[in-house]
């Protein structure tokens, strides 16, 4: 491994901001060859612990004396009156003539082949929810455990190296509605419209991955995404426009899943954690969630949970592994509903005339039908 030691970084940047790294990141940058692939570099230039923001990274140039040169924070060797050349930056880096020509330059961040040395990759969080558990006696009655609220562990990925620096959290409106009146209003144990934009999201990407245009795959998430939520309670017009965006951006299933419910004002953000790291070092985050079926259920959740010793200590679990269980009954039950304040939700309410509500839901009929046949 070709690394660049701790005391050469203190001695070139006092806050301590450079971290010579090697990565492999296959098509999210371009390469000049297949041997400058494996030649690559990065430096924490903004001195925020990790290499995963935009310019950290780049691919090494070749140099007539086959070596590599990184050209983050490269700079051209000064010659003497004997001609002789030396780095600015410190005599311990090399001067080096580039392939493609100009005088001598040097870096203070090194180059390493990472076909040995892999980048380490996280999945995207595996959270189904709650899963039904029980039966339904003859009066309609729940025969499993229950869970007011429940929610899913999902995450999305901010710009970065793996999303070619485009920004998968993105909030590009409210595209998915509670749905007042309808089926999903419920408090119970479903959670649909997670459920909905998660069958949506996966049958646009999976279309977009087996070779349909962004358009396509669009119009088959949306068509997935109907089936399974009200269409009253989607833009469906706008979620086209949102998974066009996103797929051409590189975003993944569960990137473009979070952003629409967390734009939609349904989830709650945990915090971020890494998902992709070369020998230690971050190269790529994430911000894990919860995400509910309403946003009421998310205002619940996030006012609900401090009143509660079952959740003192650890109210959401970790970015990384989310805890988003719904309220048992007996919680359910002990919430002080004079404590939380559902002004947010009221606004929404009342922002709307019914006037406007009969218009909205005409639009979005008329969006949906003008998707399934266009």
């Amino acid at each position: 491994m070709i690394g660049l030691p701790t005391r050469r970084r203190r001695r070139l940047d006092p806050r301590g901001a450079a971290l010579a790294l090697a990565l492999s990141v296959g098509a999210s940058i371009a390469f000049t060859s297949t041997a400058s692939a494996q030649q690559i570099c990065a430096a924490d230039l903004n001195n925020n612990g990790d290499a995963a923001d935009e310019r950290e990274q780049a691919s090494c140039l070749a140099t007539t004396s086959g070596a590599w040169l990184c050209p983050i924070q490269q700079v051209d060797c000064v010659a003497d009156g004997s001609g002789q050349y030396s780095c600015p930056v410190g005599p311990q880096y090399a001067c080096m003539v580039k392939s493609s020509g100009g005088p001598p330059a040097c870096s203070p961040n090194q180059c390493a082949d990472l076909s040995s040395n892999p980048i380490v990759e996280e999945p995207p969080l595996d959270d189904a929810g709650t899963a039904p558990d029980g039966g339904i006696d003859a009066d309609g009655n729940c025969l499993g455990n229950i869970e007011i609220f429940s929610g899913r562990g999902v995450r999305c990925r901010p710009a970065g190296l793996s999303t070619t620096f485009a920004n998968c959290c993105k909030d590009k409106g409210k595209i998915v509605k509670d749905g007042m009146g309808s089926s999903i209003g419920s408090i119970g144990t479903k959670i649909a419209v997670a459920k909905g934009v998660f069958t949506g999201m996966k049958a646009a990407y999976t279309a977009f991955k087996a070779g349909a245009t962004a358009g396509q795959a669009a119009n088959a998430g949306a068509n997935a995404l109907i089936v399974g939520i009200d269409p009253t309670s989607i833009a469906v017009s706008l979620a086209i426009n949102f998974m066009m965006e996103f797929l051409f951006a590189g975003c993944d299933q569960q990137d473009m899943e979070t952003a629409m419910l967390r734009s939609s004002g349904m989830c709650h953000e945990i915090g971020s954690y890494c998902t992709s790291s070369f020998l230690g070092v971050c190269l790529q985050k994430a911000r894990g969630h919860c995400c509910f079926n309403t946003k009421l259920g998310r205002i619940i959740q996030e006012q609900g949970r401090p009143q509660l010793k079952a959740f003192n200590g650890n109210l959401w679990g970790t970015a990384k592994k989310p805890m988003c269980r719904g309220f048992t009954p007996e919680e359910f039950q002990a919430l002080d509903f004079s404590k939380i304040d559902l002004s947010e939700y009221y606004a929404d309410i009342e922002a709307r005339a019914q006037s406007d509500i009969q218009i909205d839901m005409g639009e979005r009929v008329n969006a949906y039908l003008k998707a399934v046949n266009p």
